[in-house]
Order: structure tokens, then C-alpha cells, then sequence
């Protein structure tokens, strides 16, 4: 393979000084069931077996980046994710997040806690169960914050850096204002954002590419809308934080604009999945999407985007003239 296609399967996390596989994996699914006052917050029931199978089939197909977050499962997945990684961690790059409190017994994160004490907490908490000296990058979690807690969440952060306990740091929000609170910070290297396809918000983007950091793309499958496995007749399990989509109701406009981008995606050998994260690569150098997988087939089939690469300009605009943009 030469230089250039495989400059194509790798990217800088922003500033920190750490590269990156093009494509990450996501790991919300694998925490299994959680809620937030009796309603879900997770993907359902999930074998853990398989979802170690996952992480290492990734692994095998060139995924170095993994995100999750100490609520998703209420600490279950940065296990799952520590035990799959035992013995491979060399190379790997690891993020995680905090902000939202939880009880790991009950399976329940009754609320939220932006105080510097808590970041503190949080990270020596997610240290352990990541079986790890040092996090690559932790993220606040908390996309809504105020903009003056968060400063004191910064600054913490920063001191985390200087101990050793972090690489990097980032928020997860969609706002561009807060996006930039953090960006001048010396130690801050990605901002995570939803965007798909389908839509996302150009202006926090370019918070990014300006500032010279990764822009990790959450939802880059629109929670499975791009992943071509749904129609009308789709429904979901009570655990499942998708329970109330209706894809004749809410959710039908959604589907319909799927498939109006579904052959130029699907061109070339793509699944529709692998269109949609080989979109993403070529909307920007700053976009690290991190999709979620499950399963090894899920796994495997994400991580083929990185062999396509990019969409070509002709298939970019192809994809805008089918959307109406």
C-alpha cells in the first residue's frame, strides 16, 4: 500500500501529539442497559464475549481509536473496553468521558456534577476500571454546561495534564461557543460533535479545523439510521434508548432522506454504512467519526470504510444534489 493510501487511514487528534486510525469505534453500545429516571440510556442487552470479540476484530483491521465514557453501562464499558485490550494496548489510543454521576450497581445515572472535585474523581475512577496509568484523551461530558462552571472544569483538566493522569483533554458539544472556550487551551486537543450525512453543525466544525483539532464525529450513523437495516416496520426494545423512534411517525422523514443517498453511497463496493463514514472522511481532515459496534460483523464492517477511503468531489456532490443542499 503506498504513503498516500495510507495517510488516508490515519489522522492527528488535533493537537495532542497522538495519530489516529480514520475511523474509530464507539463504545456506548457495549455498556449494556443503564437508565436516567426510569428511562434508557443505553443500546439494550449486550453480550460482553462478543463485544470483546468486537474491539479485537476492530483491532485486527487497523482501529486504533476507542471512545467511551464512564457513564455508558455506569462504568461497564471502560471494563469491557480494559479487558479487550489487555495485552494490545501498544498503539492504541483511548478516550473517555465524565460529567454525569452514576451508580454502577443500580445501572443508574440519576444526574450531572461539573464540580473540579468531581473531574478529579471521575478521571482516578476511570483510571482504574481502564486499567490504565494515563487517559489520551478525557472529555467533559457535559455538552450544555455553563460556560463559567466549565472554565473551572478547564482548568482542572489542565493540572490533570500536568500530573500525568491525561494526554489531552476535549468537551463533547455542539456548541461552537463552547467549543472555542475550550479550543485556546493549550492541552485541548478534539471537541466532540454529532454529524452525519444528514446534517450537523458546520459552525463547531470549523471551531476545529480553525484551532487545528479533531472534531470526533459522534452519531456518524445516525444512531443506525445510515447502517441500511431499517424501515418502517422497525421497533425497538424498552432498554433501548431508541424505543420511541417511529419510522411512519417521527422518524419518517429521516428514512426518507436515506434513501435518497442511498446508491451514491452504496457505489463502489460501499455498504451504505461504509458510504456514510467514507462521507465523513471526505467533508474533513478535522473528522474522526466513531461509529457503534456491537458485534464483530459491525466491527468489521466499519472499519472497511478505511480501505475506500474518502468519497471522491463527484460523489460529494452527487450526495448534495440528492439531499437538496
Amino acid at each position: 500500500m503506498t504513503e498516500k493510501a495510507l495517510s488516508t487511514q490515519r489522522r492527528a487528534l488535533g493537537r495532542s501529539g497522538l495519530e489516529v486510525s480514520a475511523i474509530g469505534f464507539g463504545c456506548w453500545a457495549i455498556g449494556g442497559p443503564h437508565s436516567r429516571n426510569g428511562e434508557p440510556i443505553g443500546w439494550g442487552e449486550v453480550d460482553d464475549e462478543e463485544s470483546v470479540a468486537a474491539i479485537r476484530a476492530a483491532l485486527d483491521e487497523g482501529v486504533t481509536f476507542f471512545d467511551t465514557a464512564d457513564v455508558y453501562g455506569c462504568g461497564h464499558s471502560e471494563r469491557v473496553l480494559a479487558r479487550a485490550l489487555r495485552g494490545r494496548r501498544e498503539g492504541v489510543v483511548v478516550a473517555t468521558k465524565f460529567g454525569f454521576t452514576y451508580d454502577e450497581e443500580r445501572r443508574e445515572s440519576p444526574g450531572t456534577d461539573d464540580s473540579p472535585a468531581y473531574v478529579r474523581t471521575a478521571c482516578e475512577a476511570s483510571l482504574r476500571r481502564l486499567e490504565t496509568d494515563v487517559i489520551d484523551l478525557l472529555q467533559f461530558h457535559l455538552g450544555g454546561c455553563d460556560p463559567a462552571a466549565a472554565e473551572d472544569v478547564l482548568a482542572v483538566l489542565e493540572d490533570l495534564v500536568d500530573e500525568g493522569k491525561i494526554r489531552s483533554f476535549g468537551w463533547s458539544t455542539d456548541d461552537p461557543g463552547r467549543a472555542a472556550l475550550f479550543a485556546g487551551s493549550p492541552h485541548c486537543a478534539a471537541i466532540q460533535q454529532a454529524f452525519n450525512v444528514l446534517g450537523g453543525n458546520a459552525e463547531t466544525l470549523g471551531v476545529c479545523e480553525a484551532n487545528g483539532l479533531a472534531s470526533i464525529v459522534r452519531g456518524p450513523l445516525g444512531m443506525g439510521v445510515l447502517s441500511g437495516k431499517m424501515s418502517g416496520d422497525t421497533k425497538f426494545a424498552a432498554d433501548d434508548v431508541r424505543h420511541g423512534w417511529d419510522f411512519r411517525g417521527n422518524q419518517a422523514d429521516t428514512l426518507a432522506a436515506v434513501g435518497r443517498v442511498r446508491e451514491v453511497l452504496t457505489s463502489n463496493g460501499r455498504t451504505l454504512a461504509q458510504g456514510a463514514l467514507c462521507w465523513l472522511l471526505a467533508r474533513s481532515a478535522a473528522f474522526v467519526p466513531i461509529p457503534g459496534c456491537r458485534t464483530v460483523a459491525q466491527a468489521r464492517e466499519n472499519a472497511g470504510a478505511l480501505r475506500h477511503g474518502p468519497l471522491s468531489a463527484e460523489e460529494m456532490a452527487a450526495v448534495e444534489s440528492a439531499l437538496g443542499r
